[in-house]
């Protein structure tokens, strides 16, 4: 557990905030795709942490997280000032593995999964296409940074405010035919319905080493309390087991993410 504290706390669009935490140690161990687990200052006779993914880290020591205010915690994150303190568990969680140069990356992002996709693209040595979907064109967020880290940004809005309407898994095809002959390694983070529906087409299609993120609300963020479990494949009559997202996850195999019957 680590100290850290705001040295920005401002918000990026609409109900969405950026926090900026100085905790050097977690910095230089933190991989793509993990989390903190975050203890909110000023949140009284609320004892639960929060779990947040982790945005982005710098070379000085900050550590960028990306929240919208949906509850008690957030809101009264939202309200904390530069130079107050929370306490940080972390990093925790299984990774994203960043690809390999002679692999073309494609980051199929929900919502803020693109919070939590971000330090991937940065990292990444060859830079692809990110495609992020989103309820309207408010929750079209980082766009900005993906394009600048090098990516090919390509949204959708289930209302078309922005983009293509409809689902972002429906930019998948138009993808796999522009970059043909291409080793391409799919990432994927956001809503759960979303998640299931790109580990079936990726199943399917046979991108088998795609990694999803499967976020989960967590309790303890360190496998003891079972309350954030997904179903992954199993070889059992139900075909299917509980896995602890905070523990084994946040990041699994898509071919391991069981979709159903």
């Amino acid at each position: 557990m680590k100290k850290g504290e705001i040295v920005t706390n401002s918000i990026l669009k609409d109900e969405y905030y950026q926090v900026q935490f100085y905790v050097p140690e977690i910095c230089r161990e933190t991989r793509p795709g993990q989390f903190v687990h975050v203890k909110i200052a000023n949140l009284r006779d609320r004892i639960l942490r929060r779990p947040f993914s982790i945005s982005d880290v710098s070379e000085d020591g900050l550590l960028t997280v990306v929240y919208k205010v949906v509850g008690e915690g957030t809101k009264v994150l939202a309200e904390l000032k530069p130079g107050e303190v929370c306490d940080l568990m972390g990093p925790l969680g299984n990774p994203f593995s960043v690809p390999a140069e002679d692999e073309f990356p494609v980051i199929v992002a929900g919502g803020y999964g693109s919070a939590a996709t971000y330090l991937l693209a940065e990292r990444a040595p060859t830079k692809g296409v990110l495609l992020l979907g989103a309820r309207s064109q408010n929750d079209l967020i980082l766009t900005d940074k993906f394009a600048a880290a090098g990516f090919d940004v390509r949204t959708s809005t289930n209302d078309g405010s922005e983009g293509y309407k409809g689902f972002v898994t429906e930019l998948i095809p138009q993808v796999l035919e522009e970059n043909q002959g291409k080793k391409i390694r799919f990432y994927g983070c956001g809503p759960t319905p979303m998640l299931l529906a790109l580990a079936k087409i990726l199943q399917d299609k046979g991108y088998n080493d795609g990694e999803l993120s499967l976020d989960h609300l967590m309790c303890c963020g360190v496998g003891a309390c079972f309350a954030c479990v997904v179903k992954i494949k199993d070889d059992n009559p139900d075909g299917w087991r509980y896995a602890r997202t905070c523990k084994e996850g946040p990041v699994f195999k898509a071919s391991d993410v069981y979709v159903g019957e």
